[in-house]
């Protein structure tokens, strides 16, 4: 983002439109890398576990959806240009997860969470507020966020059918970059974050999986 400061107001809201219409609309976003679930057999699946797998990829979706707004709140916000840089660059592979998560609900004849818009607004003011701080809570931020989001990738893991081989790789997937993302954040010089904090962000990320895990 070297010629950033040559854009003007107008610009860059024109550019934070844009990132927001391609993370709320219907296969608006295009996946640099192809599903991991092409190579899978297409397994039927009962109507029950349809059913279940799409309400897991729901909560999926939504999590990429508030991790989109996360980091463009932050680049928005980040003091030095290596951060943005950096926040632009992980926002861009969750562009990936954005995709195959919204491709694997259409393809369980499901859609993605009606609630979507609501929970891009929370995480985008959070991740502007949290890089008006500092760069150092605001990359402490993206790493706590990111261990969250493995603790729920592990856990839907677990709750997978066994021959739905497509959303398991889909997911063993995420889970390897949001790993990576989040000890990233950390050798950037991110704040670790105490345990209240991630006791009061674990109980927000609740509310939202039970909520779009039906909605």
């Amino acid at each position: 983002m070297a010629n950033d400061r040559h854009y003007s107001t107008l610009d860059k809201l024109l550019l934070q439109a844009d990132n927001v219409a391609r993370t709320l609309l219907p296969f608006s976003g295009q996946p640099a890398r192809p599903s991991p679930a092409l190579l899978k057999p297409d397994v039927p699946l009962s109507d029950s576990q349809s059913k279940h797998v799409a309400g897991l990829m729901r909560v999926n979706h939504t999590g990429e959806v508030c991790a989109q707004a996360l980091y463009q709140g932050q680049a928005l916000t980040a003091r030095l240009p290596e951060v943005r840089a950096s926040m632009e660059h992980s926002a861009n592979e969750e562009v990936d997860h954005l995709a195959w998560c919204e491709q694997r609900i259409r393809q369980l004849g499901s859609r993605p969470s009606v609630l979507n818009p609501l929970f891009y607004g929370m995480s985008f003011g959070m991740g502007a507020v949290a890089g008006l701080i500092s760069d150092k809570v605001s990359l402490g931020f993206v790493a706590a966020t990111e261990h969250q989001v493995c603790k729920h990738l592990e856990e839907h893991l677990h709750q997978l059918p066994v021959e739905d081989q497509k959303s398991r790789a889909i997911l063993e997937q995420m889970h390897t970059d949001e790993s990576h993302h989040a000890e990233a954040a950390l050798d950037a010089g991110g704040f670790r974050f105490p345990l209240p904090v991630k006791l009061g962000m674990s109980l927000m990320a609740k509310v939202m999986t039970k909520s779009t895990y039906r909605v």
